[in-house]
């Protein structure tokens, strides 16, 4: 029997297994891609009992959630850790720039499981429903961003900031696809978006 004790012999909260659960989930969705995650693989890793992983997670959708939720987590603190208060639109759109180009060196993980939960999110509606508002809520930051600018001149004022948003998500969507993505392109990328919105 598996015991939920620790390392430092103290009693895992339940934050601190779910937790545990996500970061296993998110290795073999790196190692397997979705189709290989399995939930003895992720009881295994962790350390706990089939039993014990199902009553942090009783069904796929709630294991899906959960490691959406733990990207959510990361994409916030990084966010925090690079504040926008106070800056313009070009400014915060940079900053968007680099929080992408610091995810792909420093967090290439996160990229993957992201692309892997989109690419399902298209032919699973259950993974769809948890996926698409995460998307959404991006491409939505790119469009605040893009208003602010306008009303700061620092986009052209006869720019549309919903079709700049959706251009923008799509490019780097699309750099982060690649097999080889070369830190160069995405830097040229970034740069020809924001010649193509400033005055």
């Amino acid at each position: 029997m598996t015991m939920d004790i620790s390392l430092t012999g103290k009693r895992e909260s339940g934050d601190d297994r779910r937790l545990a659960i996500a970061q296993a989930a998110r290795r073999i969705i790196v190692e397997k891609g979705l189709e290989g995650l399995r939930t003895r693989d992720i009881a295994a890793r962790v350390g706990i009992n089939i039993a014990t992983l199902h009553y942090h997670v009783p069904s796929k959708e709630a294991l899906v959630a959960l490691v959406a939720e733990s990207l959510r987590h990361d994409f916030k603190a990084q966010a925090l850790r690079h504040p926008r208060s106070g800056k313009n639109g070009l400014e915060q759109l940079r900053l968007e720039f680099d929080d992408f180009r610091e995810t792909v060196v420093e967090m290439p993980d996160l990229i993957i499981i992201l692309t892997e939960l989109v690419e399902r999110a298209r032919r699973d509606a259950v993974i769809a429903e948890i996926m698409l508002p995460m998307r959404d809520f991006w491409r939505n930051q790119f469009a605040d961003i893009f208003r602010l600018g306008i009303s700061d001149c620092s986009f052209r004022p006869d720019l549309d900031p919903e079709a700049a948003a959706l251009i923008s998500t799509g490019a780097l969507s699309d750099c982060w696809r690649q097999p080889k993505l070369s830190l160069s392109l995405l830097d040229r990328v970034a740069a020809e978006l924001e010649r193509a919105f400033t005055r």
